[in-house]
């Protein structure tokens, strides 16, 4: 460890240095209505030179080694009128600027590519978050292009979720943050990876970023489909109360409102309070009984000109119950009707707390460091029936899967710019550090809910990760970028077995690097060519690293993507890219079972195509469409499919937004057929839905109504090929289980502004 430290530290002194007596820009942008700071603004200089960078956390930007001379400055922000400023530069000297931008309405013609690959990623999250409505963190989860997700346990389970030929399970495969917290949880009690994003409240999410694939060296663990980081307001532009009300007995109400609102450029500082209760019944025989209560507290303030401090605290807590997932035969011969259950005593528990604590600094020679500090307190119960009599004919197989959690973590970055030899570095050193310590992860046999009939699993795990990366964007002329990045991850892994008489606490470490490279080529403000490629991993659970003494434990992922973001007409983007991605051998800990299965090397490529039109000043349209082949490597043709692998996806629809008020969207979601085991002859049904909304917004007031299913298609949310038996059958039977998904579903929302 103190070797790679020395070698990361004898790159970043390696990395050129200005030294010049030329002067430099530096600059502040600010939302003109509310005086807050804008991150990520595109800000463009020509003069004796001619360059691009973008504002930091702070709003800040700065260009370094000009000479004396005069220069033009050119803001863009999608959402913001454009802004030209001029500007005068001496010798030896800085030049300050502070720029205000005033909101507009969103135009794609306004939208140029240019080479930091970040600008195409964020048009895309800013036209969805603006013009899709956001009411459930499941809305927030779909604006990801090509990820779709399930729902197979009443509502309060984490998601099942698609992407890339992946069935993720819970998150295995993917890496979700919000505000830099981990939703991942490690070693979980249900799965590995599980990520339960329910806390998120939709009304104060600010941006989405994301970015499929292996390729970035800020991301490691779980990181190989994909991530995607939810950024909450740092204020509120006023208040809002929005209470919506819908078939099968369901409720919402959720606020945001200000605490503390100073707009002062020099000192900005705001605090709000949002929260969100929640109750359904669903659409199920049964009622689900659904509660949920999320509340959250934001303060930030600038505590002089180069330091900004955020602080946010937030929880969750809900209880359901559930009907799970049923067979085709007790449907169709008439024991249960569609939306019945076999087991309705399932359902769960769970809450969760985040405390959050980042500061930002802006040094003395133009660069930033951020530092955070984060702490979750989680507990989960979930009761689960998945067999119903096929091991235990008189109780049945009702699990309990429990645990409670202390996550403690902490980030630092460290970003700095700098020119040498007529290219431009921006360099990126990360820090993270991230520690999970669960009690009492349990699987147990019960019945009903109340009895514990036998403990198959109960232990603690301890589980450590240090991660270090470097990340360079080296900008080699106005048209090429080349971004190499390393990545460097330790873990140890700690598991104590409850069960044993004799207490043995056993203990794993490993460590592996992952590097990166990509290429970017713009030749115009309306085309990018990219070639990227970078090895990723993700951990498995410290149950089976324990059980195979360490041996493959970090699976690495290889994976290589090339295409374009190109403006093919002004206001018409698009992003296509074709991509490969292999799997090494993995050990799966199946919490269901508490048994170890081995995944298998694999092999999953494809492509996806993103388009983003502006039909005209108040009509959007936009679609993606997702193409995977998944694969298993080690096993003959045709008994080779990755079961609940998707091969085709598409969502898409027309969103508007009128001067009038009216505003909404029509959508669809499309999610093709897929084996349901290794040689296809079980097929999971896709399905096509549509959902519409339709709203008026005033000054002070909007009225909304939301349609899920149109069309009031049956089809099948989450679907297992598995073998049960019930009651009355004297053998198993193995079949499609499935959770129904919602029928047509009405619901209206009233919202009061102020």
């Amino acid at each position: 460890m103190r070797l790679l430290t020395l070698i990361f530290l004898g790159i970043l002194g390696a990395i050129p240095v200005l030294q010049s007596h030329n002067g430099s820009i530096r600059g502040f942008v600010f939302d003109e209505s509310v005086k807050s700071p804008l991150a990520g603004v595109s800000v463009g200089l020509s003069g004796a030179g001619t360059d691009r960078t973008y504002t930091d956390a702070l709003g800040i930007f700065q260009f370094n080694d000009l000479p004396a001379g005069n220069y033009t400055l050119q803001f863009r922000y999608l959402g913001y009128q454009s802004y030209t400023e001029n500007i005068t530069v001496r010798d030896s000297e800085t030049s300050t600027v502070r720029i205000f931008l005033t909101p507009a309405p969103i135009e794609i013609k306004n939208v140029e590519v240019h080479a930091d690959p970040e600008l195409g990623r964020q048009v895309v999250s800013t036209l969805d978050i603006n013009l899709r409505p956001l009411t459930t963190s499941q809305d927030a989860l779909r604006l990801v292009p090509g990820l779709f997700i399930a729902q197979h346990a009443g509502g309060g389970k984490a998601e099942q979720i698609f992407l890339r030929g992946f069935d993720i399970d819970h998150g295995t495969d993917i890496a979700l943050n919000v505000d830099g917290i981990p939703v991942n949880m490690v070693s979980h009690a249900h799965g590995q990876g599980y990520a339960d994003l329910h806390f998120l409240i939709p009304e104060i999410v600010e941006n989405i970023q994301f970015a499929k694939g292996p390729y970035y060296a800020q991301y490691g663990n779980f990181a190989t489909a994909g991530h995607v980081d939810f950024q909450t307001k740092n204020r509120l532009d006023r208040n809002v109360l929005k209470l919506s009300a819908g078939q099968f007995n369901s409720f919402r109400a959720a606020g945001a409102f200000k605490l503390l609102d100073r707009a002062d450029a020099n000192r900005p500082e705001q605090a709000y309070a949002a929260t969100e209760y929640a109750y359904s019944d669903g659409y199920f025989d049964s009622p689900q009984g659904y509660n949920r209560f999320s509340g959250f507290l934001n303060y930030n303030t600038a505590v002089n000109p180069n330091n900004y401090l955020n602080f946010s605290l937030g929880g969750f807590t809900s209880r359901w119950d559930a009907s799970g997932q049923i067979p085709e035969r007790a449907v169709a011969d008439g024991t249960i009707g569609r939306f019945g259950a076999i087991d309705d005593t399932e359902g769960g528990q769970t809450s969760r707390s985040n405390l959050n604590l980042r500061l930002s600094s802006l040094l003395d020679d133009g660069s930033l460091l951020k530092n955070q500090f984060f702490f979750s307190r989680y507990a989960f119960e979930l009761y689960s029936n998945f067999t119903f009599f096929l091991n235990d004919a008189v109780n049945g197989d009702q699990i309990r899967q429990k645990e409670q959690r202390n996550l403690f973590g902490y980030r630092s970055t460290y970003q700095r710019r700098d020119h040498w030899g007529g290219t431009t570095w921006r360099t990126e050193l990360g820090l993270h550090v991230r520690y999970d310590a669960v009690q009492d992860n349990e699987l147990s046999h019960t019945n009903g809910r109340k009895t514990v009939l036998e403990r198959r699993a109960l232990g603690n795990v301890n589980e450590y990760n240090f991660g270090l990366y470097l990340d360079e964007k080296i900008e080699l002329n106005s048209k090429f970028m080349l971004n190499p990045g390393v990545r460097f991850d330790q873990f140890q892994f700690m598991y104590v077995d409850q069960l044993q008489q004799a207490y043995d606490r056993k203990i794993e470490n490993t460590a592996l690097a992952s590097p990166k490279l990509n290429l970017y080529f713009t030749p115009n403000d309306r085309l990018q060519l990219f070639a990227l490629s970078g090895y990723g991993f993700h951990s498995n659970d410290t149950r089976v690293v324990v059980a195979r003494q360490g041996r493959q434990i970090l699976p690495r992922a290889l994976g290589i993507e090339t295409g374009a973001m190109v403006k093919v007409l002004p206001s018409l983007f698009v992003t296509a890219s074709a991509w490969r991605l292999n799997l090494e051998q993995e050990f799966v800990y199946v919490g269901d079972e508490a048994v170890i299965e081995p995944g298998g090397k694999t092999t999953r490529q494809g492509f996806d195509l993103a388009v983003r039109w502006q039909l005209n000043n108040w009509l959007f349209a936009d679609a993606d469409l997702n193409y995977a082949l998944a694969r298993l490597d080690e096993t003959p043709e045709g008994e080779n499919f990755i079961p609940l692998a998707a091969a085709w996806t598409s969502i898409g629809g027309l969103s508007w937004n009128c001067k009038n008020g009216l505003n909404g969207s029509l959508r669809y979601r499309y999610l093709g057929d897929r084996p349901a085991n290794e040689d296809n002859s079980v097929v999971a049904r896709g399905y096509f839905l549509t959902d519409a909304v339709l709203n008026y917004t005033g000054k002070k007031f909007e009225f909304g109504l939301t349609v899920q299913n149109v069309l009031n298609r049956a089809w099948n949310e989450a679907q297992f090929d598995t073998e049960s038996r019930l009651n009355n059958e004297i053998e198993p039977v193995s079949e499609i289980h499935f959770t129904p998904g919602t029928p047509f579903n009405l619901s209206a929302h009233v919202s009061f502004f102020w």
